[in-house]
């Protein structure tokens, strides 16, 4: 055997030991979700909750090394960051800003990801998608110093660091 097929052969080896290390990927239980009108939850579960909920699909792709290790470490990571399925554990500012940083991730273009997109083409956000969003955040915004005007809110139970 030449040096090209040894070369093949120690690839195909080191691809199928690959498999062998555990990724994990799993689906925690849905404490509770953003309370969003049902067109913008929609646009919510197709674009973003396969990263950001526990509600993520794992798709062929995510089941194969090396691409499983960074699906799994992407939706880790992305959860950390904004969790949809726990909404319930931030409190009313956190909410209120995580709302902004989404809007404005999505208007520059940074989400949902491009490598995303080029898997999932229905994740591609139209304008009509982008002001529903737009809309929910900005109403969020709105309620929010109301709300803490009147005692209503804007308690944060809990530190989430971005």
């Amino acid at each position: 055997m030449g040096t090209g097929g040894k070369l093949v052969l120690g690839a195909v080896a080191l691809l199928a030991l690959a498999q062998l290390v555990p990724v994990e990927r799993t689906n925690p239980p849905v404490e509770e979700e953003i309370a969003a009108p049902p067109e913008l939850q929609a646009v919510l579960r197709r674009a973003c909750y396969d990263c950001h909920s526990n509600e993520s699909r794992w798709p062929w792709y995510a089941k194969v090394a090396p691409t499983s290790w960074l699906v799994a470490h992407d939706v880790s990571h992305a959860r950390e960051h904004l969790n949809f399925s726990t909404w319930n554990a931030y409190g009313e500012e956190e909410r209120r800003e995580n709302l902004e940083e989404a809007l404005e991730e999505v208007e520059e273009g940074n989400m949902p990801l491009p490598i995303y997109r080029l898997m999932h083409p229905d994740a591609e956000l139209s304008e009509a998608d982008v002001a529903l969003l737009r809309s929910f955040a900005k109403a969020a915004s709105a309620a929010a110093p109301a709300a803490a005007r009147s005692g209503s809110g804007g308690h944060d139970h809990g530190s989430h660091e971005h």
